[in-house]
């Protein structure tokens, strides 16, 4: 049987560039389907992070990464937009991309039976094969997966702009790109997809409403039949606590008391008051309503006059960083506030906390949480999207769970669900019986590179 034939195409792979959890994504579930026997192909920009010599290398065992090259358009420190805000000239840029993406596989003599699109950037590619490339024989058996990481980045550009595009103004319409007299690519390419997926089954359930769906829910809602939601998965090659050379002590299941080793260290490392029997709370994330951050700040000293220790790791909106400043200051022994990208900080934020927050007023996915699974550390989570999906409620008497939760999006219940947690924590036998049972779970890419090959295979025989 032929092997099927997958070109992934991203804005931002992991670990040449990111900004979020597409990087992630775009950089391990192609090692997944190579491990599953897909003839599996990235394609991305080549920015200025990218340092390879040359517009292609190679990761995993045998997959082609193909960067696309302009020196105008992506020889640039950021990504998408500066201090200043987005990239004026955005919209040339992933137009420029898109193209490319097509016109790389004709010049690499590769016929893909699946273009794996993801996010507005890549969201002309379905609107190019269906319009410019339309008659092009290289491209007869292929199809379009368009996979949604956040549906509050559409890619929104004003009708000025729409001939940049090189399409038919018959096109600036309501049933393609029009969206409230502006253009909107990711509304483009959801209708010239052959299928679209998201990031977790919840997500792809609420998408479809007003309250997710940001403006797109009726798009979505004619679309239904060929929506999906397959779970993101995790690297444990690089997110494991056994294999981690960046935590102070490695652990295992078996040696779950080393875990308190880091935690200790942790606490002196970062002026906090040395205690392994102080519950301490981590929290990694982007500063930002959406993240429910305010959630944390309205509850911050109730929580820590509970005799526990909060931990910080982010960046985002100002409003947060004096908020978070100021009680650094106010609890110097129980708040440790780092306003700041540290990839070696998180590893061990995740290794010496006991809970970890993700309080998110909507979350696609989410991988941190799942993170906090392998290292033993038990999210207090919001049930949104992908968290409703992976942290459900514990319950003490049955001994069942994975987390603690809250439903409403106050902060009233958020303190709710860190009580939960800490009543559990003062029963040490059964919290130890709880990071246990997390640790053990898997969300390895495996099988959701299975669920993409499921669904590939269902596109194909449209």
């Amino acid at each position: 049987m032929a092997k099927l034939k997958v070109l992934l195409a991203s804005s931002e792979v992991v670990p040449f560039a990111k900004t979020g959890g597409l990087a992630d994504v775009a950089g391990s579930l192609p090692l997944a389907l190579e491990e599953l026997g897909v003839d599996i192909r990235v394609i991305m920009p080549k920015y200025a992070s990218v340092k390879i010599a040359g517009n292609s290398t190679k990761i995993g065992k045998n997959i082609p990464v193909y960067f696309v090259e302009n020196d105008d358009y992506f020889n640039r420190k950021e990504l998408y937009g500066d201090k200043f805000g987005d990239y004026k000239d955005n919209l040339d840029r992933f137009a420029f991309f898109s193209r490319e993406i097509l016109e790389r596989c004709k010049k690499e003599g590769f016929a893909p039976d699946i273009i794996h699109c993801n996010d507005w950037q890549t969201a002309l590619v379905p609107v190019y094969l269906n319009t410019l490339y339309k008659y092009d024989i290289f491209f007869i058996d292929t199809k379009v997966l368009y996979t949604i990481h956040n549906m509050a980045y559409q890619g929104i550009f004003s009708k000025e702009e729409f001939p940049k595009m090189g399409l038919d103004w018959a096109l600036f319409h309501i049933n393609y790109f029009e969206f409230y007299d502006k253009v909107n690519l990711m509304k483009a390419g959801l209708i010239y997809s052959d299928a679209i997926s998201t990031v977790s089954p919840t997500y792809a359930k609420e998408i479809l409403t007003q309250e997710f769906g940001c403006g797109l829910e009726g798009v979505l809602r004619t679309r239904s039949n060929v929506l999906s939601g397959i779970l993101n998965g995790i690297d444990y090659n690089l997110w494991s606590p056994e294999k981690d050379n960046k935590i102070f002590k490695k652990y295992s299941v078996e040696t779950l008391r080393d875990k308190y080793v880091n935690k200790e260290m942790f606490q002196k490392e970062m002026g906090l008051k040395v205690d392994r029997n102080i519950p301490v709370f981590g929290m990694i994330s982007r500063l930002a309503d959406q993240k429910g951050a305010d959630f944390v700040a309205d509850i911050i000293d109730k929580m820590l006059n509970m005799k526990t220790q909060f931990v910080l790791l982010g960046t985002g909106d100002n409003k947060y960083h004096v908020i978070f400043e100021k009680i650094a200051r106010k609890y110097p022994q129980s708040a440790s506030i780092s306003l700041k990208f540290d990839a070696v900080l998180a590893q061990k934020i995740y290794a010496a906390s006991d809970m970890f927050f993700m309080p998110s007023r909507y979350e696609p996915c989410g991988l941190s949480q799942i993170i906090s699974f392998k290292y033993g550390t038990i999210p207090v989570a919001r049930q949104t999207g992908g968290l409703k999906d992976t942290v459900q409620e514990f319950d003490p008497k049955m001994g069942k769970g994975t987390g603690f939760t809250f439903v409403e999006p106050r902060s009233e219940d958020l303190l709710s669900a860190v009580k939960k947690s800490l009543s559990v924590y003062k029963d040490s036998p059964l919290w130890t019986s709880l990071v246990k049972s997390v640790m053990g779970l898997d969300y390895s890419w495996k099988t959701s590179a299975k669920e993409y090959i499921n669904l590939f295979n269902r596109i194909m025989k449209k």
